[in-house]
């Protein structure tokens, strides 16, 4: 046993000590993007497994990994966690409810969808808790401190690169294959020359003030 993934299951251990079996954890990206979807993902760990060897032992916040070793754990997590579910929202609809909601809401329906396929006892969430009757905790910096929210945080991540990524095909000016839709200096140079696309926050002031939608 590592102390580093010791350390990462500790949340998980104490809720098994407590009784419960079927934890799921909760992580979502996007929310801080000016284009793209927010996405969340939920994971329920594998209860056979080695958690503490490798691939599972390096599994930890999705934003310190190298994009190769990221999609390599996302990879190795569709394929043996007991059950995975991947939400997201689009711009338009982050427009009309606001960012808070939808980021919450993402995380309800990836919940919703899991529990087709199981019957939750705990979620851990990064940070917030949403509106489910299921008892949950919000973990400030989970996806550095739990297995099953940094697993969540590396799925919705990898989802969402390779959704911006595609993206990056049709619309390449604004070079979202290297900003995935952050407010980077040469996203926001764009963005003020071509003014924004279908897929940008027409609610979030940096998109507000280059106008209307230009294009598409």
């Amino acid at each position: 046993m590592t102390r580093t993934s010791s350390h990462m299951l500790a949340s998980e251990a104490a809720l098994h000590a407590a009784g419960y079996r079927t934890i799921v954890g909760m992580d979502e990206v996007g929310r801080g993007a000016l284009a793209g979807p927010i996405v969340a993902a939920a994971v329920v760990l594998p209860s056979g497994a080695d958690l503490h060897s490798p691939p599972w032992s390096d599994v930890s916040d999705s934003k310190t990994l190298a994009p190769g070793r990221r999609a390599s754990l996302a990879t190795h997590i569709l394929e043996r966690a007991r059950h995975v579910t991947i939400a997201e929202i689009d711009a338009p609809y982050i427009d009309e409810v606001g960012i808070g909601a939808a980021n919450r809401l993402v995380m309800e329906i990836a919940l919703r969808d899991i529990e087709r396929n199981c019957v939750p006892d705990f979620v851990l969430i990064d940070a917030l808790t949403i509106d489910h009757s299921l008892p949950q905790i919000g973990l400030i910096d989970g996806d550095a401190r739990s297995m099953s929210i940094a697993a969540a945080s590396i799925v919705a991540k990898v989802h969402r690169d390779t959704i911006m990524c595609d993206l990056a095909g049709e619309w390449p000016r604004y070079a979202w294959e290297r900003n995935k839709g952050y407010g980077v200096a040469a996203h926001l140079d764009a963005l003020r020359t071509a003014g924004p696309s279908r897929h940008h926050r027409q609610s979030f002031r940096p998109v507000r003030e280059c106008g209307a939608i230009q294009h598409g």
